[in-house]
Protein backbone atom coordinates (compact mmCIF):
# COMPACT_ATOMS: atom_id res chain seq x y z
CA UNK A 1 0.00 0.00 0.00
CA UNK A 2 2.87 2.37 0.83
CA UNK A 3 4.41 1.71 -2.58
CA UNK A 4 1.09 2.61 -4.28
CA UNK A 5 0.71 5.82 -2.29
CA UNK A 6 4.25 6.94 -3.14
CA UNK A 7 3.72 6.43 -6.88
CA UNK A 8 0.29 8.12 -6.69
CA UNK A 9 1.85 11.14 -4.96
CA UNK A 10 4.58 11.32 -7.61
CA UNK A 11 2.00 11.24 -10.42
CA UNK A 12 -0.06 13.95 -8.71
CA UNK A 13 3.05 16.10 -8.29
CA UNK A 14 4.04 15.69 -11.92
CA UNK A 15 0.52 16.70 -12.98
CA UNK A 16 0.65 19.75 -10.72
CA UNK A 17 4.05 20.85 -12.07
CA UNK A 18 2.94 20.48 -15.70
CA UNK A 19 -0.38 22.26 -15.10
CA UNK A 20 -2.47 19.18 -15.92
CA UNK A 21 -6.19 19.48 -14.98
CA UNK A 22 -7.34 17.78 -11.78
CA UNK A 23 -9.37 15.29 -13.80
CA UNK A 24 -6.27 14.24 -15.72
CA UNK A 25 -4.37 13.68 -12.47
CA UNK A 26 -7.13 11.51 -11.05
CA UNK A 27 -7.21 9.62 -14.36
CA UNK A 28 -3.49 8.81 -13.99
CA UNK A 29 -4.10 7.50 -10.46
CA UNK A 30 -7.02 5.45 -11.79
CA UNK A 31 -4.73 3.86 -14.37
CA UNK A 32 -2.23 3.11 -11.59
CA UNK A 33 -5.02 1.46 -9.57
CA UNK A 34 -5.97 -0.76 -12.54
CA UNK A 35 -2.33 -1.72 -12.94
CA UNK A 36 -2.26 -2.80 -9.27
CA UNK A 37 -5.35 -4.97 -9.78
CA UNK A 38 -3.81 -6.61 -12.84
CA UNK A 39 -0.55 -7.24 -10.98
CA UNK A 40 -2.37 -8.86 -8.05
CA UNK A 41 -4.39 -11.01 -10.44
CA UNK A 42 -1.53 -12.32 -12.59
CA UNK A 43 1.45 -12.42 -10.21
CA UNK A 44 1.95 -15.59 -8.11
CA UNK A 45 1.82 -15.60 -4.32
CA UNK A 46 5.11 -14.55 -2.78
CA UNK A 47 6.20 -12.40 -5.74
CA UNK A 48 8.25 -9.37 -4.58
CA UNK A 49 6.09 -6.78 -6.39
CA UNK A 50 2.91 -8.34 -5.07
CA UNK A 51 4.29 -8.29 -1.56
CA UNK A 52 5.26 -4.60 -1.89
CA UNK A 53 1.70 -3.70 -2.84
CA UNK A 54 0.28 -5.20 0.33
CA UNK A 55 -3.24 -6.51 0.78
CA UNK A 56 -5.14 -9.11 -1.23
CA UNK A 57 -7.00 -8.67 -4.52
CA UNK A 58 -10.29 -8.59 -2.59
CA UNK A 59 -9.09 -5.81 -0.33
CA UNK A 60 -8.00 -3.68 -3.30
CA UNK A 61 -11.33 -4.28 -5.02
CA UNK A 62 -13.07 -3.14 -1.85
CA UNK A 63 -11.03 0.11 -1.95
CA UNK A 64 -12.17 0.67 -5.56
CA UNK A 65 -15.83 0.11 -4.67
CA UNK A 66 -15.49 2.64 -1.86
CA UNK A 67 -13.98 5.21 -4.23
CA UNK A 68 -16.84 4.68 -6.73
CA UNK A 69 -19.42 5.22 -3.96
CA UNK A 70 -17.75 8.49 -2.92
CA UNK A 71 -17.62 9.78 -6.50
CA UNK A 72 -21.25 8.85 -7.11
CA UNK A 73 -22.30 10.59 -3.89
CA UNK A 74 -20.48 13.81 -4.83
CA UNK A 75 -21.97 13.78 -8.34
CA UNK A 76 -25.47 13.28 -6.96
CA UNK A 77 -24.99 16.08 -4.46
CA UNK A 78 -23.80 18.46 -7.21
CA UNK A 79 -26.83 17.54 -9.34
CA UNK A 80 -29.18 18.33 -6.47
CA UNK A 81 -27.49 21.69 -5.88
CA UNK A 82 -27.79 22.62 -9.57
CA UNK A 83 -31.44 21.64 -9.55
CA UNK A 84 -32.02 23.92 -6.57
CA UNK A 85 -30.56 26.95 -8.36
CA UNK A 86 -33.10 29.55 -9.57
CA UNK A 87 -33.94 29.60 -13.26
CA UNK A 88 -31.92 32.18 -15.24
CA UNK A 89 -33.67 35.39 -16.22
CA UNK A 90 -35.23 35.26 -19.65
CA UNK A 91 -36.48 38.13 -21.72
CA UNK A 92 -40.20 37.34 -21.83
CA UNK A 93 -42.34 39.38 -24.23
CA UNK A 94 -43.52 42.74 -22.98
CA UNK A 95 -44.99 45.94 -24.29
CA UNK A 96 -42.52 48.19 -26.07
CA UNK A 97 -40.98 50.99 -24.06
CA UNK A 98 -41.76 49.61 -20.61
CA UNK A 99 -39.31 48.13 -18.12
CA UNK A 100 -39.61 44.91 -16.15
CA UNK A 101 -38.68 45.09 -12.46
CA UNK A 102 -35.48 43.16 -13.26
CA UNK A 103 -34.54 45.78 -15.87
CA UNK A 104 -35.16 48.65 -13.47
CA UNK A 105 -32.81 47.03 -10.99
CA UNK A 106 -30.23 46.35 -13.72
CA UNK A 107 -30.21 49.91 -15.10
CA UNK A 108 -30.68 51.78 -11.81
CA UNK A 109 -27.17 53.30 -11.91
CA UNK A 110 -28.05 54.88 -15.28
CA UNK A 111 -31.44 56.04 -14.09
CA UNK A 112 -29.82 57.78 -11.12
CA UNK A 113 -27.71 59.91 -13.48
CA UNK A 114 -29.38 63.26 -14.02
CA UNK A 115 -28.14 63.37 -17.64
CA UNK A 116 -29.71 59.99 -18.49
CA UNK A 117 -32.48 59.17 -16.02
CA UNK A 118 -35.55 57.15 -16.91
CA UNK A 119 -36.22 58.96 -20.22
CA UNK A 120 -32.64 58.40 -21.36
CA UNK A 121 -32.73 54.72 -20.45
CA UNK A 122 -35.98 54.42 -22.40
CA UNK A 123 -34.21 55.93 -25.42
CA UNK A 124 -31.46 53.32 -25.09
CA UNK A 125 -34.04 50.55 -24.90
CA UNK A 126 -35.76 51.80 -28.05
CA UNK A 127 -32.51 52.39 -29.98
CA UNK A 128 -31.07 50.29 -32.78
CA UNK A 129 -27.27 50.39 -33.17
CA UNK A 130 -25.16 48.77 -35.88
CA UNK A 131 -21.58 47.83 -34.96
CA UNK A 132 -19.25 47.08 -37.85
CA UNK A 133 -16.45 44.80 -36.72
CA UNK A 134 -16.43 42.36 -33.79
CA UNK A 135 -12.68 42.52 -33.21
CA UNK A 136 -10.50 44.61 -30.91
CA UNK A 137 -12.66 47.75 -30.93
CA UNK A 138 -15.93 45.92 -31.45
CA UNK A 139 -15.43 43.67 -28.41
CA UNK A 140 -15.74 46.35 -25.69
CA UNK A 141 -18.27 48.30 -27.76
CA UNK A 142 -20.59 45.31 -27.97
CA UNK A 143 -20.15 44.38 -24.32
CA UNK A 144 -20.97 47.86 -23.06
CA UNK A 145 -23.85 48.49 -25.48
CA UNK A 146 -25.44 45.24 -24.28
CA UNK A 147 -24.75 46.08 -20.64
CA UNK A 148 -26.19 49.59 -21.13
CA UNK A 149 -29.47 48.20 -22.39
CA UNK A 150 -29.44 49.22 -26.06
CA UNK A 151 -32.56 47.50 -27.39
CA UNK A 152 -31.33 46.15 -30.73
CA UNK A 153 -27.66 45.66 -31.56
CA UNK A 154 -26.59 44.54 -35.02
CA UNK A 155 -23.03 43.30 -35.55
CA UNK A 156 -21.41 42.54 -38.89
CA UNK A 157 -18.03 40.81 -39.36
CA UNK A 158 -16.77 38.17 -41.84
CA UNK A 159 -14.05 36.63 -39.66
CA UNK A 160 -13.84 33.69 -37.26
CA UNK A 161 -12.19 33.69 -33.83
CA UNK A 162 -8.46 32.93 -34.00
CA UNK A 163 -5.95 32.38 -31.21
CA UNK A 164 -4.13 35.63 -32.06
CA UNK A 165 -7.37 37.57 -31.42
CA UNK A 166 -7.63 36.57 -27.76
CA UNK A 167 -4.82 38.90 -26.63
CA UNK A 168 -7.17 41.89 -26.96
CA UNK A 169 -10.61 40.87 -28.28
CA UNK A 170 -12.00 40.18 -24.84
CA UNK A 171 -15.55 39.26 -25.86
CA UNK A 172 -14.24 36.00 -27.35
CA UNK A 173 -12.86 33.00 -25.47
CA UNK A 174 -10.59 30.07 -26.18
CA UNK A 175 -13.63 27.81 -26.42
CA UNK A 176 -14.88 29.88 -29.40
CA UNK A 177 -11.86 29.32 -31.65
CA UNK A 178 -13.06 28.77 -35.22
CA UNK A 179 -16.52 30.20 -34.48
CA UNK A 180 -17.63 33.24 -36.52
CA UNK A 181 -16.95 36.33 -34.42
CA UNK A 182 -20.49 37.63 -34.76
CA UNK A 183 -21.95 34.44 -33.26
CA UNK A 184 -19.32 34.31 -30.51
CA UNK A 185 -20.04 37.95 -29.63
CA UNK A 186 -23.81 37.45 -29.80
CA UNK A 187 -23.59 34.53 -27.35
CA UNK A 188 -21.57 36.60 -24.88
CA UNK A 189 -23.92 39.60 -25.18
CA UNK A 190 -27.06 37.54 -24.63
CA UNK A 191 -25.44 35.90 -21.62
CA UNK A 192 -24.55 39.33 -20.25
CA UNK A 193 -27.99 40.85 -20.81
CA UNK A 194 -30.99 38.72 -21.87
CA UNK A 195 -33.11 41.86 -22.32
CA UNK A 196 -31.37 43.02 -25.52
CA UNK A 197 -31.82 41.73 -29.07
CA UNK A 198 -28.66 40.88 -31.00
CA UNK A 199 -28.65 40.58 -34.80
CA UNK A 200 -25.43 38.93 -36.10
CA UNK A 201 -24.43 39.28 -39.77
CA UNK A 202 -21.58 36.94 -40.72
CA UNK A 203 -20.39 38.70 -43.87
CA UNK A 204 -18.28 41.53 -45.24
CA UNK A 205 -19.70 45.04 -45.17
CA UNK A 206 -19.76 45.86 -48.90
CA UNK A 207 -21.88 47.75 -51.42
CA UNK A 208 -24.75 45.31 -50.88
CA UNK A 209 -24.71 46.06 -47.14
CA UNK A 210 -25.09 49.83 -47.40
CA UNK A 211 -28.89 49.86 -47.22
CA UNK A 212 -28.93 48.03 -43.88
CA UNK A 213 -27.64 51.26 -42.31
CA UNK A 214 -31.07 52.77 -42.93
CA UNK A 215 -32.57 50.37 -40.36
CA UNK A 216 -30.43 51.67 -37.51
CA UNK A 217 -30.26 54.89 -35.48
CA UNK A 218 -26.49 54.94 -35.03
CA UNK A 219 -23.47 53.22 -36.62
CA UNK A 220 -20.17 52.43 -34.90
CA UNK A 221 -17.21 51.53 -37.11
CA UNK A 222 -14.39 49.54 -35.54
CA UNK A 223 -12.96 48.01 -38.71
CA UNK A 224 -9.26 47.85 -39.51
CA UNK A 225 -9.10 48.79 -43.19
CA UNK A 226 -9.65 52.07 -45.02
CA UNK A 227 -11.76 50.68 -47.86
CA UNK A 228 -14.46 49.58 -45.42
CA UNK A 229 -14.21 52.82 -43.42
CA UNK A 230 -14.85 54.94 -46.52
CA UNK A 231 -17.73 52.69 -47.56
CA UNK A 232 -19.34 52.85 -44.09
CA UNK A 233 -18.97 56.62 -44.13
CA UNK A 234 -20.65 56.85 -47.53
CA UNK A 235 -23.54 54.69 -46.32
CA UNK A 236 -24.04 56.85 -43.22
CA UNK A 237 -23.97 60.07 -45.26
CA UNK A 238 -26.45 58.61 -47.75
CA UNK A 239 -28.90 57.58 -45.04
CA UNK A 240 -28.22 60.57 -42.76
CA UNK A 241 -27.08 58.44 -39.82
CA UNK A 242 -24.52 59.52 -37.21
CA UNK A 243 -21.26 57.59 -37.31
CA UNK A 244 -18.83 57.00 -34.45
CA UNK A 245 -15.52 55.71 -35.83
CA UNK A 246 -12.24 54.83 -34.17
CA UNK A 247 -8.93 53.31 -35.22
CA UNK A 248 -5.90 51.95 -33.38
CA UNK A 249 -2.32 50.89 -34.06
CA UNK A 250 0.50 49.93 -31.71
CA UNK A 251 0.10 52.40 -28.79
CA UNK A 252 -2.14 55.07 -30.34
CA UNK A 253 -5.79 55.45 -31.22
CA UNK A 254 -8.20 58.10 -32.47
CA UNK A 255 -11.96 58.58 -32.33
CA UNK A 256 -14.57 61.04 -33.56
CA UNK A 257 -18.28 61.35 -34.28
CA UNK A 258 -19.30 62.24 -37.83
CA UNK A 259 -22.65 63.94 -38.53
CA UNK A 260 -22.57 65.84 -41.84
CA UNK A 261 -26.40 65.99 -41.82
CA UNK A 262 -26.00 68.29 -38.78
CA UNK A 263 -23.29 70.39 -40.46
CA UNK A 264 -20.42 68.39 -39.00
CA UNK A 265 -17.68 66.75 -41.06
CA UNK A 266 -17.92 63.25 -42.45
CA UNK A 267 -15.06 60.75 -42.17
CA UNK A 268 -13.76 61.66 -45.63
CA UNK A 269 -13.71 65.34 -44.74
CA UNK A 270 -11.13 64.52 -42.07
CA UNK A 271 -9.29 61.81 -44.03
CA UNK A 272 -9.69 62.87 -47.68
CA UNK A 273 -7.44 60.22 -49.21
CA UNK A 274 -6.65 56.63 -48.45
CA UNK A 275 -3.02 56.32 -47.26
CA UNK A 276 -0.63 54.63 -49.64
CA UNK A 277 -0.08 50.92 -49.10
CA UNK A 278 2.37 50.32 -46.28
CA UNK A 279 2.09 53.83 -44.83
CA UNK A 280 -0.31 52.78 -42.05
CA UNK A 281 0.45 49.17 -41.04
CA UNK A 282 -2.31 47.02 -39.61
CA UNK A 283 -2.27 45.59 -36.09
CA UNK A 284 -1.24 42.24 -37.58
CA UNK A 285 1.80 43.92 -39.15
CA UNK A 286 2.81 46.42 -36.46
CA UNK A 287 1.33 44.95 -33.27
CA UNK A 288 -0.97 46.54 -30.72
CA UNK A 289 -0.96 46.88 -26.92
CA UNK A 290 -3.71 44.63 -25.54
CA UNK A 291 -5.64 47.23 -23.46
CA UNK A 292 -5.57 49.92 -26.20
CA UNK A 293 -8.65 48.69 -28.12
CA UNK A 294 -10.37 48.43 -24.74
CA UNK A 295 -9.68 52.11 -24.09
CA UNK A 296 -10.85 53.32 -27.51
CA UNK A 297 -13.70 50.82 -27.75
CA UNK A 298 -15.02 51.89 -24.36
CA UNK A 299 -14.82 55.51 -25.51
CA UNK A 300 -16.88 54.54 -28.57
CA UNK A 301 -19.53 52.94 -26.35
CA UNK A 302 -19.55 56.02 -24.10
CA UNK A 303 -20.08 58.32 -27.08
CA UNK A 304 -22.85 56.03 -28.32
CA UNK A 305 -24.69 56.26 -24.99
CA UNK A 306 -24.33 60.06 -25.06
CA UNK A 307 -25.45 60.25 -28.67
CA UNK A 308 -28.55 58.15 -28.02
CA UNK A 309 -29.59 59.85 -24.78
CA UNK A 310 -28.51 63.42 -25.59
CA UNK A 311 -26.24 63.56 -22.54
CA UNK A 312 -23.22 65.86 -22.45
CA UNK A 313 -21.23 67.02 -25.47
CA UNK A 314 -20.39 64.61 -28.25
CA UNK A 315 -17.33 64.45 -30.48
CA UNK A 316 -18.79 66.03 -33.61
CA UNK A 317 -16.14 68.43 -34.94
CA UNK A 318 -13.44 67.03 -32.66
CA UNK A 319 -10.90 64.29 -33.30
CA UNK A 320 -9.54 62.79 -30.08
CA UNK A 321 -6.08 61.21 -30.30
CA UNK A 322 -4.98 59.02 -27.40
CA UNK A 323 -1.30 58.12 -26.94
CA UNK A 324 -1.29 55.25 -24.45
CA UNK A 325 2.50 54.95 -24.33
CA UNK A 326 2.85 58.42 -22.78
CA UNK A 327 -0.68 58.68 -21.33
CA UNK A 328 -1.50 61.78 -23.38
CA UNK A 329 -4.79 62.70 -25.02
CA UNK A 330 -5.17 65.54 -27.56
CA UNK A 331 -8.21 67.16 -29.17
CA UNK A 332 -8.05 68.41 -32.75
CA UNK A 333 -10.81 70.56 -34.23
CA UNK A 334 -12.07 69.18 -37.55
CA UNK A 335 -14.50 70.85 -39.94
CA UNK A 336 -16.78 69.98 -42.81
CA UNK A 337 -15.14 70.44 -46.23
CA UNK A 338 -17.18 72.14 -48.92
CA UNK A 339 -15.31 70.18 -51.60
CA UNK A 340 -15.80 66.79 -49.95
CA UNK A 341 -16.93 64.33 -52.64
CA UNK A 342 -19.17 62.52 -50.15
CA UNK A 343 -20.94 65.22 -48.12
CA UNK A 344 -19.86 68.52 -49.73
CA UNK A 345 -22.26 70.78 -51.58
Amino acid sequence: MTFFLIIAAVLWGIGWLTGAPTRARWAMIGVLYLAVLIALFVLPEGHALRASLGGSLGEWLLIGVGAVIIVAYRAGLAALRNKAQPEPQTAEPQSEGTFRPAELDRYMRHILLREIGGPGQKKLKEAKVLVIGAGGLGAPVLEYLAASGVGVIGVIDPDVVEASNLQRQVIHTDAQLGVPKVFSAAEAMRAQNPFVEVLPYHRVFDESSMDMVADYDLVLDGTDNFDTRYLVNRACVTHRKPLIAAAITQWEGQISTYKPHENGPCYQCVFPERPADGMVPSCAEAGVAAPLPGVLGTMMAMEAVKELTGAGQGLMGRLVIHDALYAETRNITVKKRADCPICGG
